[in-house]
């Protein structure tokens, strides 16, 4: 990893400010991403921003500042977006202070704004260098999400064309799937989930593979791919369909052809069921079967020492086997007489306790 310090003045990097919005806004004739596209916009309340004028007023040092160099010779600010964005909004009239704007400065005291000299650190290295080195210095201000650090690591056509599918507000992916994903295109979540689905959690890996690919249309025939097998599988919406791994259920399932209207009647009853306190599971156990996705509602501890009490501290399966022992309740766990899957329910005239080995090897079948 390189990394070299370097003093830049306000002036220069104010040179060819221009603020787009959500578009981005850029500086140093161009060549400075101050903020990324379809990046969240971090802003100073005022007293912070004042801070920051009065702090180059004055002379004072800012804190040091990171760039990150990117192959073709421009910038990304990793940190002191604030910073910058606070001094280049100034010089550009879009606030005062006690009622003075940039131009209602003398010349003088322009130049004393202008001439700062910021100390910018310059990281350059390869993608794995200076994600690790990114993450290391994300420790002040607003905190960059791992998504926002991946995407300042890994800039490129890929990353263009995958944010404005994926991290514009209002994009097409927030749109097709806005009830389906969590998060906001802004904070990159909606893009983490998609290259989380599509890479199976090998998000860098797979970014570092496409990272110079014209566009990310591989991705977004995927992403829909998915949604769209979701809705045809569940076609009654529920809220709770949200925030669901479905990318690791469309890979796993969507080559199999379900009776929908089955699967909707045995979701409908799942959630009927008291018992069940994991709603969000009910989709994945629907199609694998597994119990574990549901969270059955344990057995109470007063539902527990009572059937203690009523067996007397002898576990059933060990008496049928002709063994007397008596267990401390704590050497004992609670089972369903009837299993759940069975119809069986959490109640008081369904509870048992058995040993520890009983129960696991019970459970094991």
């Amino acid at each position: 990893m390189k990394i070299e310090l370097h003093e830049i003045t306000v002036g220069e990097i104010y040179n060819g400010y221009v603020d787009s919005g959500e578009n981005g806004v850029v500086g140093y004739g161009g060549k400075l991403n101050i903020r990324p596209k379809y990046q969240r916009e971090f802003v100073y309340d005022d007293k912070k921003r004042n801070a920051v004028i009065d702090t180059i007023n004055r002379g004072f040092p800012l804190n040091v500042m990171y760039w990150a160099v990117n192959e073709d010779g421009t910038y990304e600010i990793l940190d002191g977006q604030q910073r910058t964005v606070s001094f280049c909004r100034y010089v550009h009239g879009d606030f005062s202070i006690d009622n003075r704007y940039f131009h209602n400065l003398t010349q003088t005291e322009k130049d004393v704004i202008l001439n700062y000299k910021t100390l910018i650190y310059f990281c350059e290295g390869t993608d794995k260098e200076k994600l690790e080195w990114f993450r290391i210095i994300n420790i002040a201000g607003e905190k960059l999400t791992e998504q926002e650090l991946r995407n300042a690591t890994y800039t490129g056509p890929w990353l263009t064309s995958a944010k404005a599918i994926f991290s514009k507000s209002g994009c097409a992916a927030y749109l097709l799937a806005k009830d389906y994903v969590g998060g906001s295109p802004i904070r990159q979540e909606i893009l983490e989930t998609a290259i989380k689905w599509k890479s199976k959690g090998h998000i860098e890996e797979y970014m570092a593979l496409h990272q110079h690919d014209p566009n990310a249309n591989e991705l977004w025939i995927y992403f829909q791919n998915v949604i769209n097998w979701v809705m045809l599988t569940f076609p009654k919406y529920r809220t709770k369909m949200k925030g669901v791994d479905w990318g690791e259920l469309y890979d796993r399932y969507h080559e199999k052809t379900y009776d929908t209207q089955k699967l909707e009647k045995r979701i409908a009853a799942l959630f009927m069921d008291d018992d069940v306190t994991n709603k969000s599971g009910i989709y994945k156990y629907v199609l694998s079967g597994e119990e574990k996705y549901l969270n059955i509602r344990a057995f109470t501890e007063r539902q527990k020492l009572a059937a203690y009490e009523r067996q007397q501290g002898i576990c059933p399966y060990c008496k049928a086997e002709g063994k007397d022992t008596i267990y401390d309740i704590t050497e004992m766990e609670a089972d369903h007489i009837k299993p759940w899957r069975e119809g069986g329910r959490t109640s008081d005239d369904n509870c048992q306790m058995l040993c520890k080995y009983h129960n696991r090897i019970k459970g094991g079948r």
